[in-house]
C-alpha cells in the first residue's frame, strides 16, 4: 500500500521544480540573513538561483497539458523530435524547423512542426512525454516563451503561428 495517494504523488511530481526552487531560495534566505559575510553572499546567490528555478518550474507547469495520457508518445534525441502515434507519426530535425504552429481547434490541441521536404509533423499536446518539447521549443532562436504559453492557454479555436524563421528577423 503506497504511503502517498496517486493523485497527491502526481501533484507533487508536477510541482517538483517549483518546490525545489522554493527550498533552495529558503535555504539561501536563511544563510543570507543569519550567516557571516562569506556564507551570506552564497546565501543571496542561492536565493537568486532558487527563484530562477521556481520561475522555470512554473513555466513548465503552464506548458504541460493533461497527465500525458494522450495518443502517442514524443521522443527527443539529439535535436530530432519524433512522434509515434496510433495513426500517424514522424520526425523532424529542430535545426531544420521553419515554423511551429498550435492548432487549438483540434481535440486535443496539436503542435504542427514544419520542415522543408518533410510532411508536417502533428503532435497532440497531451501525448506522453510531450513536456520535453518545452525546452526544445524555448531554445529556438528568437522564441518568446510567454507567447507560446499564452497561446496554449488561449480560448480561440484557430491555428496560431508560435514561431517561424521569418519572425525572428522581425524582432
Amino acid at each position: 500500500m503506497p504511503l502517498i495517494r496517486p493523485a497527491a504523488r502526481a501533484t507533487l511530481r508536477r510541482l517538483r521544480e517549483v518546490l525545489a526552487g522554493a527550498g533552495i531560495a529558503a535555504l539561501g534566505l536563511y544563510w543570507g540573513l543569519a550567516a557571516l559575510v562569506p556564507l551570506a553572499w552564497v546565501g543571496w546567490a542561492l536565493v537568486a538561483l532558487g527563484a530562477a528555478l521556481a520561475a522555470i518550474g512554473v513555466q513548465r507547469m503552464r506548458f504541460a497539458r493533461g497527465p500525458g495520457y494522450g495518443p502517442g508518445i514524443v521522443q527527443v534525441d539529439e535535436g530530432q523530435v519524433a512522434y509515434f502515434g496510433p495513426h500517424d507519426g514522424g520526425a523532424v530535425a529542430l535545426s531544420e524547423l521553419t515554423r511551429l504552429e498550435l492548432d487549438r481547434a483540434s481535440e486535443p490541441p496539436r503542435w504542427y512542426l514544419h520542415q522543408p521536404g518533410q510532411p508536417v509533423l502533428s503532435i497532440p499536446v497531451t501525448a506522453a512525454n510531450a513536456e520535453v518539447l518545452f525546452d526544445r521549443f524555448a531554445a529556438l532562436p528568437g522564441m518568446r516563451t510567454e507567447r507560446m504559453l499564452a497561446a496554449l492557454r488561449g480560448v480561440g479555436k484557430q491555428r496560431v503561428v508560435i514561431w517561424a524563421k521569418e519572425m525572428r528577423r522581425l524582432h
